[in-house]
């Protein structure tokens, strides 16, 4: 009997769950672009060694620091919210693993990416780098405050859970752009938000699905940052 290939049963999971979860998320299905990021970006690449053999189980997996890398589906689910086109600027919250940077690098010209725990944001750099994504920039700093430096962004995801939505990232959002965070107390119910900026300037927040992240963690100032890393 010919072998699954685990990562193409992973793919087929994220299908299942999207069309079961659809009635919330109003997404029956991931745009095709989408899937082929999915499948462009080895999972196993981001997981520490001894996980390896759980690489793509549809779970969240322990990355050290106290935080984790997300589930695959949730991780798709977001990317898809977004919309991304081939030009826009995107602005991740969250390197962590770096395994979501990667996947936004396969949709977005520039992708800018912030982890406050400088052991993760080095351990992303080099397995990013190593995947072929030397074009993200990296920077450890609070990512609460967002990079006003490069803003505006036309796409926004943060990878942990704010109590509130912060005020700067919405700031950073240019019009027509999409950010999608994780709202609500570490050890309570958190729900995974969309909130989109009108051609005009208005903002709009729509709650998606119920959801579990690590807290996002306040930081300190920005290090320098770490262009092609």
């Amino acid at each position: 009997m010919r072998s699954i290939d685990p990562h193409e049963k992973l793919l087929d999971q994220i299908a299942a769950e999207a069309r079961a979860t659809a009635h919330l998320t109003e997404r029956a299905r991931f745009s095709p672009q989408v899937m082929a990021a999915m499948r462009a970006v080895s999972r196993d690449a981001f997981v520490p060694p001894e996980a390896r053999s759980l690489a793509y189980d549809d779970r969240p997996l322990a990355i050290g620091c106290g935080q984790t890398i997300s589930q695959p589906f949730i991780v798709a689910l977001m990317t898809d919210l977004l919309d991304l086109q081939p030009g826009d600027r995107v602005l991740e919250v969250g390197t962590g693993s770096g395994y979501q940077t990667a996947v936004l690098a396969q949709l977005a010209a520039d992708v800018c990416s912030i982890e406050v725990v400088p052991a993760l944001a080095q351990r992303a750099a080099t397995v990013l780098a190593d995947q072929g994504c030397g074009s993200v920039a990296l920077r450890v700093g609070d990512g609460g405050k967002g990079w006003p430096e490069r803003a505006p962004f036309d796409a926004i995801i943060v990878t942990a859970a704010a109590p509130v939505v912060p005020p700067a990232l919405v700031e950073q959002l240019a019009p027509g752009g999409r950010l999608v965070i994780p709202v609500g107390a570490a050890s309570g119910d958190q729900v995974l938000r969309l909130i989109t900026r009108g051609s005009d300037g208005a903002v709009q927040e729509r709650d998606v699905l119920s959801v579990a992240f690590v807290p996002l963690v306040p930081g300190r100032p920005p290090e320098k940052d770490r262009d092609g890393a």
